[in-house]
């Protein structure tokens, strides 16, 4: 029997601290449990749930923030400049102090609450969790950021672009769409990006309302998971050294390897801008 209980922790032992993981399972897995081993001996790790959780999210919300956000940048400067500087841009930047806590809890007691209730009233039985809901309440916590780099840039087109067009016989809504937001495309597509930077990388926010279910997502209004949820979650409850938190050290690295794509598609864009401009 102690030879038995020997070996037995020698392997586990070898599990915990020599397991290697093959790439691409890692990455288009759709199973998540590392305490269990699958028909290789290898650990169950299968990130595909988390990264389609992260961009589902990541774009649905952007898809919400965009037309308040262009919109709100061409009130400010286009149509109420005064207004807008003194008093609509003011109040929208307060959003930005506010905690991520914060949101998370109004996302779980008025967000999820609203999702729930719009759901029974149409006969449909759902918790509320999901991706829809950390759409919303991460659209509501991007937007100051995509509005005022927004509004920044349509502030940065030369005024003699709007005198040329006006002279040409244009309308303020066709200087706006043809002459100044074109003008404007590469630092607005900027602005875009770094919402999208910050809405990936949200961690508290999300999983309060997201459900933290690791499964694939099978709809809008079905719980599932984030990197930053999972994360959040495990990596203070797993001893260094273990196969679990080895996996949550590479989800973080994922992480951080697709905030750098997002910053050199920004460089890119800005590379691109300045080139068009000359």
């Amino acid at each position: 029997m102690a030879l038995m209980a020997k070996a037995r922790v020698e392997r586990v032992g070898r599990g915990a601290t020599g397991a290697c993981i093959d790439l691409g399972s890692f990455l288009t897995g759709t199973t998540w449990n590392p305490h269990q081993e699958d028909a290789s001996g290898m650990p169950t790790v299968g990130a595909l749930p988390m990264i389609a959780g992260s961009f589902s999210v990541t774009l649905l919300s952007t898809l919400f923030a965009l037309p308040i956000a262009f919109g709100s940048a061409i009130f400010v400067v286009e149509v109420a400049p005064r207004f807008g500087r003194r008093v609509f841009q003011p109040l929208l930047e307060l959003l930005v102090g506010i905690p991520s806590v914060v949101y998370g809890l109004i996302g779980l007691t008025v967000i999820v609450a609203w999702v729930r209730d719009a759901a029974a009233a149409m006969g449909q039985t759902i918790t509320g969790f999901g991706i829809f809901s950390s759409a919303v309440v991460l659209a509501i916590m991007i937007l100051p950021t995509i509005t005022s780099l927004s509004i920044d840039a349509l502030a940065a087109v030369p005024h003699e672009y709007r005198e040329g067009s006006y002279a040409l016989g244009c309308t303020r809504w066709q200087t706006i769409w043809n002459v100044v937001l074109k003008s404007a495309a590469p630092s607005l597509m900027t602005a875009v990006i770094l919402g999208m930077t910050r809405a990936f990388g949200e961690a508290l926010a999300v999983q309060m309302v997201v459900g933290n279910a690791i499964q694939m997502p099978s709809g809008l209004f079905t719980p599932a998971s984030t990197l930053t949820s999972v994360l959040t979650m495990g990596m203070g409850n797993e001893a260094m050294g273990t196969v679990y938190n080895d996996v949550l050290w590479s989800l973080a690295l994922l992480l951080l390897a697709m905030s750098l794509v997002f910053i050199m598609i920004i460089h890119l864009i800005g590379h691109k801008g300045a080139a068009k401009r000359g």
